[in-house]
């Protein structure tokens, strides 16, 4: 895993969290730069995907090979399904789908560098 990468990813992710549990509380719905922030946030989560698959080919494989497949898959799509449906819910409740979201890939980035890289 790209160390330095990874943290981007984790503190944008609580930034995103942040900006959107504001504009939740102050009863916003998403808007457009809600929607540019999860892109950017995809895109950073897309290119360490991307480095990690690179590796597996490369012959670098984790013992957990499944679990290590399945938190990437999820990392993946979890930004994009969670703005589509943060878009589609017009209250307030829209960003605090994005805000949970947000929470919860740094999380399971650890996890993934866990399964990487396990402590023996």
């Amino acid at each position: 895993m790209v160390d330095w990468l990874t943290m981007t990813i984790q503190m944008v992710s609580l930034a995103m969290a942040v900006w959107c549990l504001v504009s939740t509380f102050r009863d916003q719905p998403m808007l457009v730069p809600h929607l540019v922030g999860m892109g950017v946030l995809w895109l950073l989560v897309l290119s360490q995907v991307g480095v990690l698959v690179a590796a597996m080919i490369g012959g670098d494989r984790p013992d957990e090979m499944v679990m290590v497949v399945s938190y990437l898959a999820t990392i993946a799509l979890l930004p994009p399904a969670c703005a589509v449906w943060g878009f589609m819910e017009r209250s307030k409740w829209g960003p605090a789908v994005i805000a949970f979201t947000c929470f919860i890939l740094p999380v399971l980035l650890v996890r993934i560098e866990q399964l990487w890289s396990p402590v023996v």
